[in-house]
């Protein structure tokens, strides 16, 4: 357990460690690549520690010091057959992306992880990979894991998806590297391009077209160096912390701002945020800046439609931010949040409702009512790093301590948590 007292300010500098979603793929990129591929400023979270660990399975020379990593690509044809189960723990961009990316290998590899994977459906993957030739099983019908995947002789696809996942669309864009003629992905809404701009790093041809991205099949991979940015999702905590923490100034270096994942930014702006955003850079396809956050008067907002995307590991975060806003701000079309690590709709209502906040579920969202004075409690990370951010964060505001339960979780995405948030307490 670990207790989160009301701090009085939040001042100082933050580097964001590196951007998990780009972690994973330099990983996976770096192994199915020619050559050599450095690594730098890697998030060594439990959930990028599994992607290592799978590849090291399948014959991928990994060396791993701290946010420094080393690659040894063999080509995508020197994969070999893991000999166990390839065990994803809690991280279902593992899972997925390496369902597509199995699916061309001509041998069999089971893939499984933790008890939140064995909830998380992956049909959503499992029904175009099938369509495209790979035999595919798994817990009901393929629906749920552990999956068994025997790949090969692929064909290639125009798939339109029904969700805007780009876990989704990765998996099926590496499929498509190893099939036969195009692969062709459609969205309902643009999701993150982390995928397209790594290939492009790599050597990869990658047509985009308005809500469509594909690829020719056959396609190398060649080794680059990769500099990972800071994670917008890891600096929103800091963020909405610097928001609505009294006498507050936070600046946090390097952090990406990739346009289809800074909808965080687009909210807190909208909601009357003193945010500034300094020395724009651009670094291997991902912009890059400095924000500084400050106190501020919020006021309410509706959060819907296209944005919802760019902004959905976000939305636990944005809720806390949500109480301390004058008025109704409504969250809607944000089903995709009973499909994460937890139920994280009823997992925020829940907790926030037992801290004093204003807030109910909705069958795609929440409403929250603000601006509402928070009080402590006992409450849980049920597992998921981004609830027990969020409520570590809402402790920093609470009459009373928090006392959070499984605290732990956190390590996935942001081992460094609570020793930067004590550093912003202590004013330094």
């Amino acid at each position: 357990m670990e207790t989160i007292t009301k701090a009085h300010s939040l001042k100082g500098t933050v580097v964001i460690p590196g951007d998990k979603s780009i972690s994973h793929r330099a990983i996976m990129f770096g192994s199915i690549a020619k050559g050599t591929t450095h690594i730098t400023n890697f998030l060594p979270g439990a959930d990028c520690l599994s992607t290592i660990s799978c590849f090291k399975q399948m014959g991928i020379q990994i060396e791993q010091d701290g946010a420094s990593v080393v690659v040894e690509g063999k080509g995508i044809d020197g994969l070999k057959e893991p000999s166990q189960l390839l065990n994803v723990g809690n991280s279902g961009t593992t899972f997925r992306l390496m369902m597509g990316l199995l699916a061309g290998r001509p041998f069999h590899s089971v893939l499984a992880g933790d008890e939140s994977i064995a909830k998380r459906p992956m049909n959503r993957v499992t029904v175009p990979l099938t369509q495209m030739g790979a035999a595919i099983d798994g817990r009901e019908l393929g629906t749920f894991a552990p999956i068994s995947i025997r790949g090969g002789n692929l064909k290639g696809i125009t798939y339109e998806s029904p969700v805007a996942s780009a876990q989704v669309k990765s998996a099926i864009l590496l499929a498509g590297l190893q099939a036969e003629g195009v692969t062709t992905v459609s969205e309902t809404d643009r999701s993150r391009n982390h995928t397209e701009n790594m290939l492009e790093s790599f050597g990869v041809k990658v047509k985009r077209e308005d809500l469509s991205v594909s690829v020719e099949g056959g396609q190398n991979l060649t080794a680059t160096d990769v500099e990972v940015p800071g994670d917008i999702s890891s600096a929103a905590f800091f963020l909405v912390a610097g928001a609505i923490v009294p006498n507050s100034t936070i600046t946090l270096l390097n952090v990406g701002i990739n346009e289809t994942r800074a909808g965080i930014i687009d909210v807190i702006k909208q909601m009357g945020a003193a945010l500034s955003i300094k020395n724009r850079r651009v670094v291997n396809q991902e912009e890059v800046a400095d924000l500084t956050i400050s106190t501020s008067d919020l006021t309410n907002t509706v959060i819907e439609g296209d944005i919802i995307p760019r902004l959905i590991d976000e939305l636990p975060i944005i809720a806390l931010l949500a109480t301390q806003a004058k008025g109704k701000t409504v969250i809607r079309n944000a089903e995709e949040l009973k499909v994460k690590e937890t139920n994280r709709i009823d997992a925020v209502v829940d907790a926030l409702q037992l801290l004093g906040a204003s807030i109910t579920a909705t069958p795609d969202g929440m409403v929250i009512e603000g601006p509402t004075p928070l009080k402590g409690g006992r409450v849980s990370s049920l597992g998921d790093h981004r609830i027990g951010m969020m409520l570590a964060v809402a402790g920093c505001i609470t009459d009373g301590a928090v006392e959070l339960d499984l605290p732990e979780a956190i390590n996935v995405s942001y081992p460094d948590f609570f020793e930067h948030l004590k550093q912003l307490q202590a004013g330094s």
